[in-house]
């Protein structure tokens, strides 16, 4: 599942920024975004963080980006699926020293269907 910290990571990562923020909630909709999500803005000469009066992101590129990242993630679950039901490396090496390189094949195929894309 996504949440509003992954969205306000991957927008600093696309943007090259680095904003620093402390959220005090699980906020689902603008009003709560507004008053659990502060964004630093410096420190004070003691090291307290100052809060900024604005929101670095809107509640709408915050949750568009939630969206996003989790289309993204439901859209790869046939490889999480797959990780999971691959036979360990180990295993796998086995089966290519007992069975061939067809023989692996066949087994990795056999999870892959299980799986599509």
């Amino acid at each position: 599942m996504t949440d509003i910290s992954k969205a306000i990571q991957s927008l600093n990562t696309k943007g090259g920024n680095s904003h620093e923020y402390v959220m005090t909630g699980t906020p689902t909709n603008e009003a709560e975004y507004n008053s659990q999500v502060k964004f630093v803005s410096g420190a004070d000469a003691s090291g307290t963080a100052i809060f900024s009066d604005t929101q670095a992101y809107s509640w709408s590129e915050v949750s568009a980006e939630v969206t996003s990242l989790q289309t993204a993630y439901d859209n790869n679950k046939y490889q999480r699926d797959r990780a999971e039901e691959y036979p360990s490396i180990v295993d796998q090496l086995d089966d290519i020293y007992h069975n061939g390189v067809d023989g692996w094949k066949a087994t990795i195929k056999t999870v892959k269907d299980k799986f599509p894309k």
